[in-house]
Formats: structure tokens, C-alpha cells, sequence
């Protein structure tokens, strides 16, 4: 599949929230109840709070778009989504100090950015989308003069894991998520950026 990454459009809002209602669930632990899971996206991930993610001055967004040889296909396959296959969102915070404390006592280097999502459509995966977007979220941390880069994943997902660590992502520390009525603990990862 060939895609190209570009900056999330604030007409992006709605295939946004399809796609992250397709795409969050990937990342939760086996035990995470379908209502914690509904909960969260209805809390984080709606159109509305897609919305103001784009207009926040604090946070970019980009998204991976199915060329247009793909695009009719994935249009018919991924009802909602309006071609994305897949999105990123980093978050930059007062002085580059992770909003976090255990991420910030974990991550060395300030300012740091974070990388809060980074999802590919599960029909995309190994087809090299979610590899493209992420050397073009990490080229766009970059460009803003970071000089590392930080997320929080949960420590059962080991195919999350693998990726980032392909990418030159190292464990320095762990946290905890609220999901629902439960915390769930996630490894903090970090990565230096040139």
C-alpha cells in the first residue's frame, strides 16, 4: 500500500474519530472491559475532541492516506474514515516537562515532546503504513528543535513494544494509565532525536 503523510486538516475531525474507534482498542489490555474501552473514546476520541486537538497549538496531528489507487478500496472497507489508515499526535507541554510525574522523572532530556498516539487500521498492518508515519512524526519532532521524544505503552503490548523499539525507542521507566476503573501500567519509552 502506498500512502502519504500529511498534517491532520480540521475537516479530518469525523474520519479521525472513526478511525481512532477502530484503532484504540488495539492498545488496551486483554482485561479492559468494552465499556472502559467505549468510555475512553467517548471521553477522548469523538469528533468534537478531535476538533479541538486540531485547533490546540500545543498538539500536531498527522495522518497516513491511502493513495489514490487504494483510496476507493479503503473508502469501501473502512466506513468512516475517509481514506486515513492511519494517525499520530504529538503534545508539547510548559517547557517541554512531561505533564506525567512518572514519565518526567523517567525522561532525561528537556524539552521533551510527546508522543501520545500513533495508530495504524489493523487491515493496514504490515504493509509498511504505520513505518512511513512514524519517521514522519519523529522528522516533525525533530523540526521543532526536541531533542527527544517520549510515550506511554502498556507493558502487554508487545507488538507495540517491538515497533517502537525498531524504531529506537528504549524503556526508561514505567507509569501508570487510568483506563475505565482500573490503572493500567505502561512502559515509558524515549527516543533521542537529531
Amino acid at each position: 500500500m502506498t500512502v502519504h503523510i500529511r498534517p491532520a486538516a480540521d475537516s479530518d475531525a469525523a474520519a479521525l474519530a472513526a478511525l481512532a474507534a477502530v484503532t484504540f482498542p488495539l492498545a488496551c489490555p486483554p482485561s479492559t472491559t468494552a465499556e472502559s474501552i467505549s468510555d475512553f473514546i467517548a471521553r477522548h476520541l469523538t469528533r468534537d475532541r478531535f476538533a479541538e486537538y486540531l485547533v490546540d497549538p500545543d498538539r500536531t496531528l498527522l495522518v497516513a492516506v491511502a493513495d489514490d489507487a487504494h483510496a476507493p478500496h479503503w473508502r469501501g472497507e473502512l466506513d468512516g474514515t475517509a481514506g486515513l489508515v492511519g494517525w499520530s499526535m504529538l503534545v508539547r507541554t510548559e517547557g517541554g516537562e512531561p505533564a506525567d510525574a512518572d514519565a518526567a522523572a523517567a525522561v532525561s532530556a528537556r524539552p521533551a515532546i510527546e508522543l501520545s498516539k500513533m495508530y495504524a487500521h489493523p487491515a493496514a498492518h504490515g504493509q509498511g503504513v504505520a513505518g512511513e508515519l512514524m519517521r514522519a512524526t519523529l522528522a516533525e519532532a525533530s523540526r521543532e528543535g526536541m531533542p527527544i521524544v517520549w510515550l506511554g505503552v502498556n507493558e502487554e503490548n508487545a507488538r507495540a513494544i517491538r515497533f517502537y523499539e525498531k524504531h529506537g525507542f528504549a524503556r526508561v521507566g514505567t507509569k501508570r494509565f487510568r483506563l475505565g476503573d482500573r490503572w493500567e501500567h505502561d512502559l515509558v519509552l524515549a527516543r533521542p532525536l537529531p
